[in-house]
């Protein structure tokens, strides 16, 4: 072992203790006020049945919990919590829970501290599933996989930054917006993890080309389609133009599809052409429409269910109380399935653009020679 690779390990190793340990005395760093679960009792329950007669039954679960920050810090509260069975927009909460809550203003100092809960504590779960992800892509990818954790969390910044740019100034376009953290996420990312090389600038160009040919096409079906068929609902609380705020997801969603078919074609043709430097245009042709192929069908699946999954509670709840199945699928897939499509258009767009830049760049390299 390496002193670097010791000393990447160390640093690695000195991260996750301190995460750790962060995450676990956070409190003071909220301004709302958090308690931790330390008695619970199950009061009563009541059988309910709604319109369409589905049964559910009602908890009502009384609550004793340690307020961990703020001006009353390590006090006890008195908390009531009602759920259900279903547990589809509530839960029950275990001892050693921590939640935010909302402490009662009138609050009799005889009796004790009362409140409502709000939500909960969720941080140590999401460190958790973020070092599994960091250590699979370390273990997997090393240096690669390293470089891909810089590059996600500069996207996730210069994201955030764009957002925040577009929601406090109002000048900006949001679609604008993302259209300028689309180029910054494929030059950065693509850069950071394969390099400073021709393949990767064919698959920069591929990726970039196809994204925005893609919207392109997109917008152009909603325009002479009137965007029948689409259900914004779920935007409903949204007091942006809820086009503009779909356009800039469509564009956001199908980048990383799309990112990883151009790089897919840029390196198979570069690779066919290194091994073989005396390959003819025609066979890598071949080769690349082959390789595109196989490629198209699993990325385009793989859209599609990383849309529909997040439908899924949804489709359940609508058709476990009577909707019709027709309606249930457009109020929920409509906007989930455009995306998929729009995203297959960019993928099938990526594979002829990516085919033919790598060979403009193998031909120009030829030349060189």
């Amino acid at each position: 072992m390496t002193y670097k690779q010791i000393m990447m390990y160390a640093t690695l190793a000195i991260c996750f203790v301190a995460s750790i340990i962060f995450v676990n005395h956070n409190y003071s760093f909220y301004d709302r006020p958090i308690a931790k679960v330390i008695k619970t009792e199950l009061e009563e329950t009541t059988k309910v049945t709604d319109l369409h007669n589905n049964e559910d039954r009602l908890y009502n679960q009384h609550i004793i919990a340690e307020l961990k920050n703020g001006e009353k810090k390590g006090e006890l509260i008195h908390l009531t919590n009602e759920y259900s069975a279903s547990g589809a927009f509530d839960q029950e909460y275990q001892i050693g829970n921590e939640v935010f809550v909302l402490i009662d203003p009138n609050t009799d100092e005889d009796t004790g501290l009362t409140g409502t809960i709000k939500n909960v504590k969720r941080d140590k779960y999401v460190l958790f599933i973020a070092w599994i992800f960091i250590f699979s892509l370390l273990i997997v990818g090393k240096k690669q996989g390293l470089f891909s954790i810089i590059s996600l969390a500069v996207n996730a910044i210069i994201l955030s930054y764009a957002l925040d740019a577009y929601l406090k100034t109002g000048t900006i376009s949001l679609l604008v917006a993302c259209g300028i953290s689309v180029i910054l996420f494929t030059v950065i990312s693509l850069l950071l993890v394969n390099g400073f090389n021709e393949k990767t600038y064919a698959a920069i160009v591929a990726t970039l080309l196809a994204t925005f040919v893609s919207l392109i096409i997109t917008y152009g079906v909603m325009w002479l389609t009137a965007e029948e068929g689409l259900r914004y609902e779920e935007m409903q609380f949204l007091t942006r133009p809820y086009k503009m705020v779909f356009m800039a997801g469509i564009l956001i969603g199908s980048l990383g599809a799309v990112m990883d078919v151009a790089i897919t074609m840029s390196s198979s043709i570069f690779g066919l052409y290194e091994k073989n430097n005396h390959i003819s245009i025609k066979a890598l042709k071949a080769s690349g429409m082959e390789i595109g192929k196989d490629v198209m069908g699993t990325m385009t699946n793989i859209l599609f269910f990383a849309y529909i999954s997040g439908s899924i509670p949804m489709l359940i709840l609508y058709m476990k109380n009577g909707s019709p199945l027709g309606f249930t699928l457009s109020m929920n897939l409509s906007l989930e399935l455009a995306r998929a499509l729009a995203g297959g258009i960019g993928i099938v767009l990526t594979i002829p653009i990516g085919l033919y830049i790598s060979i403009f760049l193998v031909n120009r390299k030829k030349a060189r020679l």
